[in-house]
């Protein structure tokens, strides 16, 4: 992680479960990390749980990424107040409970996809914009999912549009890795695929359709961005899938 050190690290959807604790995990090792989430009391409380003398190598910042305005701004000042970006975790995702086929439920599924899909287009071109200006060979990631790579059913439920966005951003992962090709440079791209992890975006209704059924911890995802960000130079995790031991999907 050494090439890392006080780099500047912007992680969406920072204010809880797997963004919070890519966070810690990218400023316990020696990032600039800049949080962003729409809930700034959270990222405040997010940094009042690192060590004390960590807590100046973390910003939050109230940032809604499906709004691209948003995002436009929030990357430019990051730029300017701390520094070029080096790594980008495309984290922030929702899901709503809904099906395609319900009524008056556009709101839903156009929020689905303007956050896990168009969201994380303007954070990468921001990202990509400031790592190709400063020559840095930077590494982006993209929090996808096992829903991303096969459609699961449940029954009596619907995952409606969510499994579309994961898997259209499966189809970007390889999207940006020709794009940083055709732009001359060496920024690497990840996609992390895991199975069902404890966050709050699992409703009661979830967990009790998982039974006894093993389920992964946040950590668990930030451990292995970590463990791509170490990979040499010419080597690039281009997808990694993570189960935990006994998932049934």
């Amino acid at each position: 992680m050494d090439r890392w050190n006080n780099r500047i690290a912007v992680v969406t959807g920072a204010s809880s479960g797997i963004g919070a604790a890519c966070c810690k995990y990218l400023v316990n090792n020696g990032m600039i990390v800049i949080g962003l989430a729409r809930r700034k009391e959270r990222l405040d409380a997010l940094r009042n749980e690192l060590k004390e003398d960590l807590r100046k190598n973390f910003n939050g910042i109230k940032c809604d990424i499906s709004e691209e305005s948003e995002v436009i701004k929030v990357f430019a000042d990051i730029e300017q107040n701390h520094g070029p970006v080096a790594v980008l975790v495309n984290n922030a995702g929702i899901v709503r409970r809904t099906e395609l086929l319900r009524e008056n439920n556009t709101e839903d599924i156009r929020s689905i996809l303007n956050t896990n899909v168009m969201g994380v287009v303007y954070c990468t071109r921001e990202a990509f914009r400031s790592m190709k200006k400063h020559n840095i060979d930077g590494h982006v990631f993209i929090v996808n999912s096992i829903a991303g790579h096969k459609v699961l059913t449940f029954p009596g439920s619907s995952m409606n549009m969510y499994p579309p966005s994961k898997f259209a951003v499966t189809a970007m992962t390889e999207i940006y890795r020709n794009e940083f090709l055709l732009f001359n440079t060496k920024v690497k791209i990840t996609s992390i695929s895991p199975g069902a992890v404890d966050t709050e975006i699992i409703s009661e209704a979830d967990r009790k359709a998982f039974g006894n059924m093993p389920i992964l911890r946040s950590e668990d995802v930030a451990d292995a961005m970590i463990y791509c960000l170490q990979t040499p130079s010419h080597v690039q995790i281009h997808e990694l899938t993570i189960k935990p031991v006994g998932e049934q999907f």
